[in-house]
This record gives structure tokens, sequence and C-alpha cells, in this order.
């Protein structure tokens, strides 16, 4: 009777081995040797152990022979609270919901249209300003053309600071701030005559001052001085030759309300129905429906003012001083928005809370006196 565990006879003399209990069948195989030869080989490794699956069914895991978790953070006593197929519970609405609205974008906000300044600074110096001048401008003639010679000395003051900043342009500030006051007065004390022979002169003036200093840069330095004493002295001087006439207050007082109601209509429709931009490389702000918002309200106060301030004036000449103000006055604003672009500057200073610089204030109603002047001698007269 075979009775080896291999279901071969041991090899005659041999004693015959019986595996015990608990010993892997290869401590109790034959040496090798013919008998064996078409047997394949035992294996020599011991299996790990495969735990017992319980009766009751287990997860999938457990189906495919694979150990238990176990460990601290799965004890292998404790419980699978699903193991009887119950599906766990859903998270409450509140957990995914705002993980969602986080991470998901929302639709932004309507936002509201702003003036991008200061509006109550703006309206307070607007209204200390207008007080000054106007109470300057009706007791004594001379304050006023000296409050003019106090704004033209600021304003070029600011122009060549941000030229020598911005661009190395080295504009010469004395001879053009004394040039730019004898500018003023001779036109309120000579006329246009005295006006034209103090520009000369502060050309001039400009040419030799810079001499002092290296050739270097000179042609840009003078270019830019005889610039600025035109730009903003010259222009000026108009405003002296319409305050030398006999009817002179009102003359001026209509040139400044004209200007301001323009750009107050300007902003005024600009910002509630503006759509289509006017120049958008120099100035995105402006639109077409500010312009035509700017020569409606400027028309109006125009009839309103040649009516009743201006002697001989007539309610259709405002009309057309209207009109003109408000062209003058947007080129004037796109001009010097034209420059800080160059310069690369919002403002040309910050002198005055609201509104920048001097200069900033000065950019509409300097083109704008000439204009005014023109009309008011074709109209009335030099007075």
């Amino acid at each position: 009777m075979n009775d080896s565990p291999w279901g071969a006879p041991p090899r005659t003399g041999s004693p015959r081995v019986r595996p015990g209990p608990g010993h892997d069948a290869a401590w109790g195989a034959a040496p090798a040797g013919p008998s064996y030869e078409g047997h394949p080989a035992p294996q020599t490794r011991p299996m790990p152990t495969v735990p017992e699956v319980p009766e009751n069914g287990g997860d999938r895991e457990h189906e495919q022979g694979a150990a238990p978790l176990g460990g601290p953070l799965f004890p292998a006593e404790s419980p699978d609270p699903f193991r009887d197929g119950t599906p766990p519970p859903r998270p409450t609405p509140h957990e995914p919901q705002e993980h969602m609205s986080t991470a998901s974008p929302s639709a932004p906000a309507p936002q509201k249209k702003s003036a991008g300044r200061d509006l109550g600074a703006a309206i307070g110096v607007g209204l200390g300003l207008g007080a000054v001048i106007v109470a300057s401008l009706f007791i004594v003639k001379a304050v006023f053309v000296g409050v003019v010679v106090a704004a033209v000395v600021v304003g070029l003051w600011e122009l060549t600071s941000r030229l020598k900043e911005r661009k190395d342009i080295h504009a010469p500030l004395v001879p053009l701030a004394l040039g730019g006051a004898a500018m003023v007065v001779s036109g309120y004390v000579r006329g246009a005559e005295g006006a034209w022979i103090a520009m000369a002169l502060t050309a001039l003036a400009v040419l030799v001052w810079r001499m002092a200093q290296p050739p270097e840069g000179y042609l840009k330095d003078v270019t830019a001085g005889t610039f600025a004493a035109f730009y903003v002295p010259f222009l000026a001087t108009f405003v002296s030759l319409m305050l030398a006439a006999d009817d002179g207050p009102r003359r001026v007082l209509t040139f400044l309300v004209l200007t301001v109601v323009s750009d107050t209509g300007a902003y005024a429709v600009g910002w509630r129905f503006g759509r289509t931009k006017l120049a958008p490389r120099i100035s995105p702000g402006k639109t077409r429906e500010g312009l035509a918002g700017a020569v409606l309200f400027a028309m109006v106060a125009g009839a309103l003012c040649m009516q009743f301030l201006i002697s001989d004036g007539a309610w259709w000449q405002g009309l057309l001083l209207g009109l003109a103000v408000a062209v003058s006055a947007t080129v004037g604003d796109l001009g010097e928005s034209m420059i800080k672009r160059d310069l690369g500057i919002k403002d040309m200073g910050t002198l005055l809370p609201g509104h920048g610089g001097i200069m900033d204030r000065l950019d509409s109603l300097l083109p704008t006196a000439p204009v005014v002047w023109l009309l008011m001698v074709l109209f009335v007269g030099s007075g």
C-alpha cells in the first residue's frame, strides 16, 4: 500500500517519513532521486496564511483574499457600519454648496459710474476759487490781474517741472515766470501791442538764459521754453485784454461762466448718456454725447449772458459764442490730455484737491480766452 504523501513509493532501505501536523510538505519530502524525475519539484517557501472568510460574507477585498485593514486607524475589531448594504448618508446640503459657491466664479456685480475724483473736495475748491475771482474782478481790476499772474506763474512751474521729471527737458523757469507776468500786465496796460512785445522779449530771454548751461539739449530746452511761454502766459493775456474794456468785468465773467458751464454740461451728459468715444486715443472718458451736452449748455448760457450782461449784446450772438466756447474748451482739454499722455501722467499737479493742479483747470480756459475776446470785439466792439 502506497502511503507516501506524494504518491510515490519510498526508496528501499530508507525510513518512511510522514509529515506531522503543522509542518510543511517540504520538511517531509524524500531526497531527490530517480524515482522523482517525473514529478514537479515541491515548493520550498512557506505560503502566507489566508484568513478565513466569514460565513455571512464580506466586502470585495475580503472576497478576493486581501487581508483586512488593521492598526490604530483601522482597528480590526471595529465593525463596518455599512457592511449590511446600507448606503452611506448623503452629506448635508450646506457643505457641498458652500464649496461649490467658493470655487465657481460668480457673476460680477454691476458697477456704478464714478467721476474718478473726490467730488466733495472738487466742489469746495471750485466754489472757493470762484468767490476769490468774482470778488477781485468786481472790486479792483488790478487785484484780478494779480490773480491771473499768480495762476500763470504756478502753471508754468507745474509744466516745466513735469517736463524735467518725465522728459529730462530743462525749460528755464525764471525767464518764463518774469516774462509771463510781464505779458499779462502789458496786455492790461498797453493792449495787444504790449502783449506781443512782451512775448517776443520772453522768447529771447529763454534763448539767452539757456546759454549759461552746456550745449547738450539746448534745442529741445529752448523749444519747450518758447512753447510754454506761448501756451500759458500769452494765451492768458487775452483775459487782460477783455478786462481792459469798459465793461471788462462782465466780459471776463461771461468768459468764465461759459467755460465752466461747457465743462459741466459735457460731464453731466457724458456721464449719464455717453456711449460713443470722442477721441479714445487721447481721452477715453470723453464722448460725443458729452460734446453735444457741452454745446447745448454753453449755447443756452451764452444767450443769457449776452442778453443780460453785455451791453448792446443779443441772444443770437450768445448762441454763436456758446458754440465757439464749447468747441474751443473741448479742444483745449484734449490738447492738455495729449501733453499728459506724452508725459505719462494723470494730472499736472496736486495743488488743488479734487482737481489736480492749476494747469488741470487752465486747460480749457487758456485756448478759450482768445476766442471769446475776438468774438466780443466783433459783436460789441473793443469797448
